[in-house]
């Protein structure tokens, strides 16, 4: 499972359909709707933000908007709209991290979308996160 805290306008086709595929699962694990995945690393930041539903809802509400514009048609019935949420920090490591893991696949699968992205120094977060200073974060898998 990959939820990224890069904003997913940096995403290619794959990458925004498997991130729309895995954050619905993770929100089928919050609501307690499956037994996989319950402590799945990725997860902790979900948890222990004030209202985890709200938080993954309004993750899925910026992919769907995302593929919404790319001209993909996401089931919208699948999260509700939110409006006033706790952000969450997400450290300038872990940005660092996922933007370089990113490249990587992308210098595979997609080198159009990879040139596209290699001359920007920092991607922005995905609207949930606001960044701190700091390493990577403990839950990632590395």
């Amino acid at each position: 499972m990959r939820i990224w805290s890069i904003h997913p306008q940096y995403l290619d086709t794959k990458g925004l359909t498997a991130v729309w595929r895995e954050t619905l699962l993770a929100k089928h694990v919050l609501e307690g709707k499956t037994v996989g995945y319950k402590h799945h690393p990725q997860l902790k930041r979900f948890k222990e933000a004030p209202d985890p539903l709200k938080a993954i809802h309004y993750y899925l509400q910026i992919i769907f908007k995302e593929a919404t514009e790319r001209g993909f048609h996401y089931d919208h019935s699948k999260f509700e709209n939110v409006k006033n949420i706790d952000l969450i920090p997400v450290t300038s490591g872990q940005m660092s991290y996922e933007k370089a893991h990113l490249m990587k696949k992308l210098e595979i699968r997609d080198p159009q979308k990879y040139k596209e992205l290699r001359p920007i120094v920092d991607f922005k977060p995905h609207p949930l996160f606001y960044i701190i200073d700091g390493k990577i974060e403990e839950w990632e898998m590395v």
